[in-house]
């Protein structure tokens, strides 16, 4: 059995941010990943303005301006009775813009600069099947991993990375830790292994994502369109489209069951100048569903316990808000509970604190995309597409935001910023290396 300050039980970006923000504290951290690597694909992208200054503010935006990103600074609303521009230049703050980066490398970044403080540890294929409790206190968890020695330290490196095959022995370890985090998404173990039980929120989508070339003489920025029937997503990644098409609720299998030239005439009817480029699209292989979801915890926490990130609030992709709000969880979680860990425990009350915090910002999101489900994408995917019928107006709020661009500032506050920025604390911020090259 090993100990460690804190473990943090999933490496996405609420993992990473809290365990390079809490390894910066000084705290000895250790974050399990169950994968090997950080390779999915079709995760979120989005890397938001309040997150871009948080990376400023850690000295890490020389690293990410390193990776292959394409920044928007454009989000377009295509109706049936014409196009509205909400522009993001109005924005407050150093970044008038999204940044969209493959999740992996935005991880990777993360998990380099974590693993420069001498208190941090990632330990990947390492898959937690349950929590340690003493006297109704939760003390750690238990895990099993391939690739590693009895005292469940990596074992060689020239395997510790490479693909799981299935086949790979796997060893049983336990972790002990004055704190437990569960950032282990919306399917979390943690939470299960809790017995905690989110409040769910219907939906009415699912979505299908996949890619499509771009071309230079395409829209540049985010394009979202809504018609009859009909709703989809574009993101401009520079070379292609990452796209996403919703579907109603639990209707993949009976829409698959069509043929893919389904998606494929759907698509392009609705984008038509996809359409010379939709056979891209070469089978159901090619296309990915997002079962989606909307829940939120009662209560984020128990003694020696605390959830954040979608293991406590599960979003929908409207926005695509998902990343940033869980970074903003690990940020707050880490500047309440960091001096607590330096002391060696860390009371309820301190993680009753957490989700004081979060809490209202996550509620208002929440609340924000409940209405766009009701009003806005469920009534368009409950139209009958065979009926269908071309609005010739645009409506209220679309034409006074053409008449009066700035107010786009409004929604792209919402969606880029959010209710409630988080910032680095004062021990969590860095120079950029070139600044400390320079200086030294």
């Amino acid at each position: 059995m090993s100990e460690t300050g804190c473990v943090v039980v999933g490496g996405g970006p609420a993992g990473m941010v809290l365990g390079l923000l809490l390894a910066r504290a000084g705290v000895r951290v250790t974050v399990l990943e169950k994968h090997s690597d950080f390779l999915r694909d079709f995760r979120g992208d989005t890397v938001h303005a309040s997150t871009l200054t948080l990376l400023d503010e850690l000295g890490l935006s020389e690293e990410f301006e390193k990776l292959h990103r394409r920044l928007v600074d454009q989000i377009t609303v295509q109706l049936d009775a014409g196009a509205v521009p909400l522009k993001l230049r109005w924005l407050p703050g150093p970044h008038k813009h999204i940044a969209l980066v493959p999740q992996w490398d935005f991880l990777e970044m993360l998990a380099s600069a974590a693993e420069r403080e001498p208190s941090f540890t990632l330990r990947r294929n390492a898959e937690v099947t349950g929590l340690l409790t003493e006297g109704g206190r939760v003390v750690g968890v238990r895990y099993r991993d391939r690739g590693t020695d009895g005292d469940g330290q990596p074992g060689d490196p020239a395997t510790e990375h490479a693909p799981a095959t299935g086949h790979e022995p796997t060893t049983e370890h336990e972790l002990r830790a004055a704190l437990t985090v569960a950032c282990d998404g919306r399917g979390s173990t943690v939470r299960d292994a809790a017995g905690l039980r989110p409040r769910e929120f219907g939906v009415p989508m699912d979505v299908w994502w996949f890619r499509l070339p771009r071309k230079e003489s395409d829209p540049i920025g985010a394009v979202g369109r809504f018609s009859t029937g009909h709703v989809a997503v574009m993101l401009d990644r520079g070379d292609y489209w990452q796209c996403a098409y919703l579907i109603r609720k639990g209707s993949d299998s009976r829409l698959r069951a069509a043929g893919v030239q389904l998606l494929r005439s759907e698509f392009a009817g609705l984008v038509p100048w996809t359409e010379d480029r939709m056979h891209a699209i070469t089978s159901w292989d090619d296309v990915k569903l997002l079962n989606v979801s909307l829940n939120r915890l009662r209560r984020w926490s128990s003694d020696g316990l605390l959830l954040i990130g979608d293991a406590a609030h599960a979003m929908s992709p409207v926005g695509g808000v998902g990343i940033n709000l869980a970074v903003a969880d690990a940020v707050a979680a880490a500047r309440i509970v960091a001096p607590a860990l330096r002391a060696g425990r860390v009371s309820p009350g301190q993680l009753r604190r957490v989700q004081r915090r979060r809490w209202w910002p996550t509620a208002v999101i929440q609340g924000g995309q409940r209405l766009a489900h009701r009003f806005v994408l469920g009534r368009k995917l409950e139209e009958d597409p065979g009926a269908r019928r071309l609005a010739t107006r645009l409506p209220l709020p679309m034409r006074v935001l053409r008449r009066f661009p700035v107010l786009s500032t409004i929604p792209a506050f919402l969606v880029a910023i959010g209710p409630l920025p988080e910032h680095a604390p004062g021990w969590a911020r860095r120079r950029p290396e070139s600044t400390r090259s320079a200086a030294e």
